[in-house]
């Protein structure tokens, strides 16, 4: 929907939470929507946001419109929600994008790419760039459509029960690792594999995996990967700015009455918002409590980094000479981030550079 027609929906929205157009409220339907995440409930922060999008929608059509939220496993696995949001299972999930690179490796653009656009940018692309236009392109094969609902920011590397200090100790590591990111790592000799949430520890704790990553510091000490691999790393390289989706079943979504649209969008737009707020402020203090319980904080060598990076490129180049759908996209995606990170050079990372060595 573009911007003019969102804000005038969202004005009538409004009016009618506020009471203003008793008679026109009382005459909307009542719809109730089921929403299903691919987060257990344990995880305030990512779980909350499909949360906050449904008691926005309940308060600015007064109960009218009601979404109600499942954890992961309640309704569907976390990663099969985009999967009955597409046949119709149920109307919406919260969910990233890149769980279903399996499908087509064009799902990981809309989530995070390896060295790809930071949260800000990410925004900036999908909300002004034509990011938005460009992923519910491709997006509408799959009978769904998107909006953005919550970002983390740059990740943490993840947790390694042993050091790696070169890129030779890279491989034969069993890792729990998401998206691309996997790819890249199982280029460089790391045997990777993709798995939820809530399985991981267990699986961390049994020795099934080696290591794993999450996303930063609040969520891995509720998930407790301290407990059993002390070595924490950074930075999270696969995944600079990853966005996190609402999917929307394409049939229901045209069903909804626009004024319903528009308080979902609006919803939408605080979970995303309120997401990266939320980490940032609660970050700090857990990587605080976490170093204060032994954990090790280490950052990758250079040569891992160097080595993932330039892997990422030729995934990227060799993904785009098979798949028209990608290079489509990450044309677009690249072109946005070269302009963004000239941007980014000269005021923000000025400030930055000099905040960062003199406040401490």
């Amino acid at each position: 929907m573009e911007r003019r027609k969102f804000l005038q929906h969202a004005g009538l929205t409004g009016i009618l939470a506020a009471g203003a157009a008793p008679a026109i409220a009382q005459s909307a339907p009542t719809i109730k929507w089921r929403l299903t995440s691919s987060f257990p409930k344990s995880l305030d922060t990512i779980y909350g946001a499909a949360e906050v999008l449904s008691k926005r929608v309940a308060a600015v059509t007064g109960g009218k419109f009601q979404v109600q939220v499942f954890a992961s496993g309640e309704v569907a696995p976390g990663g099969q929600a985009l999967d009955v949001v597409q046949n119709g299972t149920v109307e919406a999930c919260h969910t990233c994008s890149y769980y279903y690179i399996g499908k087509d490796k064009t799902f990981g653009i809309g989530t995070a790419i390896p060295f790809g656009m930071n949260a800000r940018q990410m925004n900036a692309w999908i909300y002004y760039g034509g990011g938005q236009k460009l992923l519910d392109e491709f997006y509408s094969n799959y009978n769904v459509v998107s909006f953005a609902g919550g970002n983390t920011g740059t990740q943490m590397g993840g947790w390694f029960r042993k050091e790696i200090k070169s890129l030779k100790d890279v491989k034969g590591v069993k890792m729990r690792i998401a998206g691309l990111g996997g790819t890249v790592f199982s280029s460089l000799g790391m045997v990777t594999q993709q798995i939820p949430g809530s399985d991981i520890y267990p699986a961390l704790e049994k020795g099934t995996i080696d290591a794993a990553e999450w996303v930063g510091p609040y969520d891995d000490e509720k998930l407790g990967f301290h407990k059993v691999a002390k070595n924490y790393y950074f930075p999270g390289w696969w995944e600079p700015g990853p966005c996190v989706h609402f999917f929307v079943n394409k049939d229901q979504w045209a069903k909804l009455p626009k004024d319903y649209q528009a308080a979902w969008e609006a919803g939408a737009y605080e979970a995303n918002v309120t997401m990266m707020a939320e980490y940032d402020a609660k970050n700090p203090a857990a990587l605080r409590r976490l170093v204060g319980q032994g954990v090790k904080l280490k950052k990758y060598s250079n040569d891992i980094i160097e080595a993932a990076y330039k892997a990422s490129v030729q995934l990227y180049s060799d993904e785009s000479a098979k798949n028209p759908a990608f290079k489509k996209i990450y044309t677009e995606y690249l072109k946005f981030q070269k302009e963004q990170n000239q941007w980014f050079s000269v005021a923000e990372l000025g400030m930055d550079m000099f905040l960062q060595s003199h406040i401490k």
